[in-house]
């Protein structure tokens, strides 16, 4: 399960984050996951409730907002969401050639604390 890894990658950047500026307690954090980046929100929501222990993140809440993949046909320009990247046929011009715009995000968006 590469959920704890990933759990434990995103303790480590908002702890650091949170040490620079003085923060001893983390209320919530905004994670942005795309439905390429292979990672698993309530698989991910699972490790980060089982490994938030410390008094830093002792009751912090994980939102994860997930973003579809979509597409922008290299004809037409039209942005357009897909299911997997393999058919990216535009909708609008049939158009077969498209730019991947989004689907592989995983990063934290913000984090409040006090």
């Amino acid at each position: 399960m590469h959920e704890m890894s990933l759990a434990q990658g995103i303790m480590d950047l908002v702890r650091e984050s949170a040490v620079e500026k003085g923060i001893e307690q983390i209320k919530r954090i905004k994670l942005v996951i795309g439905k390429l980046s292979m990672a698993e929100p309530e698989s991910l929501r699972f490790a980060f409730k089982i490994m938030a222990t410390d008094n830093l993140f002792k009751g912090a809440i994980l939102d994860i907002e997930e973003k579809e993949i979509t597409c922008r046909c290299n004809n037409c320009q039209a942005i357009y969401a897909v299911q997997d990247v393999i058919e990216r046929r535009c909708p609008r011009c049939r158009a077969i050639e498209a730019e991947l715009v989004s689907g592989h995000e995983l990063y934290v968006d913000w984090y409040e604390g006090e």
